[in-house]
């Protein structure tokens, strides 16, 4: 945006996802508004009654205008209610759409988004963001955007009808709406906005923790840790609350005020009633204009609380609205303009540095490695080493600030994103299924695969004894019916997918980590069909699984440090001859022994 440039308000950003649609929302305005005229209507018809009876009283039989003034309040009752469902009827289906376009829009941008966007912002935000940010306009446009209409015009009517009848009980009317408006301001004033951008960020942090914790309770379970372990999700509820407990009770004199004299107009009135009856004044026409007034006042009380409910939902959007379009304005990465293919399955990372955030250090630094056509390449070293981030880059879940990563000698950022989507297959340490049936994973890798090469596949990947005890076998729906597949199992059918794919390079990321030692076994076959034919990059934390790698690269703090085969790294006596002795020592470990 230009310097200078008016920032676009929330409902002009809504108004742009409404399409052919947005006329609907102005229709719902006008027809709001025209309630807001007609909402008091009903009350100066009873009015008329009351005043009719007192007038003939007590010869009731001469008030003849009982019947006609109370079927003009049912016929503006009638009418109101019938334009006010034709106001929800307009503004409902426009924010569907609304709701619909902005949800796909976003899902559509998140796509051409590098993998690891959603690693970095936290996938349990952008979860938030797209369910219920989304969702949220809905409740704007749909109920408290005519609501506003109706709001802005009703008090105008009222006030002027307020003052038609006898302006004394107007103005004794008006003080408390008065003070409640003060008391309203300050809880939803312009300092709310800043409240409401931190308990949205407080409810982002819990929900993004709450999933991470969710996907580490087999580590939890395993270890006999308890919920404390998790800090980062025990502090981010501790926030939630703290935050919210604070916000309560700086808001609880306004809030107690505000429902104090929302509620007394009453009050008011009694008291100017009692005051100009005491000097003997005709108590008869003061009794009909406090009768009047007395059931027109709950009318004030319902449009304050809209009033009030108004400002912290139109809040609520404005900050919605922009965390959508903090994630829409995330670019994707640049498309070349001339795509090259790759001329063969070598991978070469050459002088790369990437960091995560501006901010952070380096994940990895003039990082330079290879894997020649259809070797085995181990990336190994400490947590945090840098390994998962070479294989991304690889892969191009995002692009290096320094340096160049290239397959076949073609520059992955050159290479098409449907190209190198076909050249790459990526096995994740934890695997993820959809909840349809093997089938349909399977033919994610390959949609239009025959059931000969579906079973093929599952072969390959050790996957016979899965497929032999599920009910409907390769038509198994996950999840159904209490099916569910183990870690070890989930990664066996995410090979078989590979498999499927025949991608000439594979980056298998720790996929033995979540196997228990049967599976590892079975998982362990599994990668020898995987890697016929196929260029390999390894990260494994199990360095078993790489002892006859071709080439094995040690990585600490985001550089190279050794590289060669496994014997030679052991007698060279560095890093991964430290790491080797360290496994060994864990895996021959016994309960029992002396730490």
């Amino acid at each position: 945006m230009m310097k200078g440039q008016k920032k676009p308000s929330a409902f002009s950003v809504l108004m742009g996802y409404a399409g052919r649609y947005k006329a609907l929302t102005y229709v719902s305005l006008l027809l709001s508004a025209a309630c807001g005229v007609l909402a008091p209507l009903p009350f100066v018809f009873l009015w008329r009654i009351i005043w009719e009876v007192i007038d003939v009283a007590p010869d009731y039989s001469a008030a003849v205008g009982i019947t006609r003034n109370g079927w003009m309040a049912v016929i503006f009752s009638l009418i109101y209610m019938l334009i006010y469902v034709g106001a929800l009827m307009c503004s409902h289906v426009s924010a569907f759409r609304v709701a619909a376009n902005m949800k796909k829009d976003l899902l559509r941008h998140i796509a051409k988004l590098p993998i690891g966007f959603a690693d970095e912002m936290g996938s349990g935000k952008v979860r938030r963001i797209v369910t219920e940010a989304t969702a949220g306009t809905e409740t704007l446009l749909a109920h408290n955007l005519p609501d506003i209409a109706q709001a802005v015009v009703t008090p105008v009517t009222m006030v002027v009808m307020l003052f038609i009848y006898d302006w004394r009980f107007g103005l004794a009317c008006l003080i408390p709406i008065i003070i409640a408006f003060c008391m309203m301001f300050r809880m939803a004033g312009p300092a709310m906005a800043e409240d409401m951008r931190r308990y949205q960020n407080a409810l982002e942090n819990m929900s993004n923790e709450a999933v991470e914790y969710v996907r580490g309770i087999p580590v939890v379970k395993t270890f006999g840790q308890t919920v404390f372990s998790f800090h980062r999700f025990k502090k981010s509820i501790d926030d939630y609350g703290h935050f919210c407990l604070r916000y309560t009770f700086r808001c609880r004199k306004s809030m107690i005020l505000f429902t104090m004299f929302i509620n007394s107009a009453f009050a008011f009135l009694i008291g100017l009633a009692l005051f100009l009856t005491s000097g003997g004044a005709q108590t008869a026409d003061i009794l009909v204009n406090f009768l009047f007034y007395v059931i027109f006042t709950p009318i004030i009380t319902t449009t304050m609380q809209r009033v009030m409910f108004m400002s912290e939902n139109s809040m609520k959007i404005d900050d919605a609205v922009a965390r959508v379009n903090a994630i829409m304005a995330i670019k994707p990465l640049e498309e070349a303009e001339v795509k090259k293919m790759p001329a063969g399955a070598f991978v070469a990372i050459k002088n790369v540095t990437y960091r995560y955030s501006e901010d952070a250090n380096p994940a990895v630094k003039h990082l330079s490695l290879s894997a020649d056509q259809d070797q085995i390449v181990a990336l190994v070293g400490p947590s945090g080493s840098g390994k998962t981030t070479a294989a991304g880059l690889i892969a191009r879940f995002f692009d290096a600030q320094e340096g160049s990563v290239s397959i076949g000698g073609a520059d992955v950022r050159e290479i098409g994103k449907d190209e190198l989507m076909n050249t790459v297959s990526y096995v994740f340490q934890d695997a993820r299924l959809l909840a349809r049936s093997i089938a349909d994973n399977l033919r994610v890798a390959k949609p239009d695969a025959t059931d000969e090469e579906l079973a093929g596949a599952l072969h390959a990947a050790q996957c016979d004894d899965i497929i032999g005890r599920l009910p409907r076998g390769i038509d198994t729906v996950l999840g159904a019916e209490g099916t569910y597949l183990s870690g070890g199992e989930r990664q066996r059918i995410a090979i078989a997918r590979a498999i499927l794919k025949k991608a000439p390079v594979v980056i298998l990321d720790e996929a033995t980590a979540f196997a228990d030692p049967e599976n590892e076994v079975l998982v362990q076959k599994a990668f020898t069909a995987l890697t016929k034919s196929s260029t390999v990059i390894m990260i494994a934390h199990r360095l078993s699984t790489i002892r006859h790698a071709d080439k094995i690269y040690v990585l600490d703090h985001g550089e190279v440090v050794e590289t060669g085969k496994h014997d030679e790294l052991i007698e060279r006596g560095g890093l991964y001859s430290a790491m080797w002795k360290e496994y060994q020592r864990a895996i021959s470990w016994k309960v029992g022994e002396a730490v």
